[in-house]
């Protein structure tokens, strides 16, 4: 039986990881924009970056433009393999 990676399995952090993937390894995604492609609240997109990024799927980088703070958000190493794996994983289920 193929086991599905149950942190990444949750349709939110799904569609969280399957966006960040669409990124180069070197690039990130500000907050703001991220919610924005999922049409998430802030609050609901929190909760579930927190979650990958206690498992270490996805780096969280603080910074400020000028005066203004900014989060900026990537799939980590370990995020891309973990990703690439229930993919195919997925796949397996599915028969394909």
């Amino acid at each position: 039986m193929v086991e599905l990676d149950p942190v990444i399995h949750a349709a939110a952090r799904l569609r969280i990881t399957a966006a960040l993937a669409t990124l180069e390894p070197a690039e990130s995604i500000t907050f703001p924009r991220l919610q924005e492609l999922l049409d998430m609240t802030a609050g609901n997109l929190s909760t579930h970056l927190r979650r990958l990024e206690d498992a270490g799927y996805v780096a969280v980088e603080k910074t400020h433009k000028g005066r203004t703070p900014v989060t900026y958000l990537a799939l980590t190493p370990p995020g891309r393999r973990a990703f690439d794996a229930y993919t195919e994983a997925l796949r397996a289920v599915l028969g394909g």
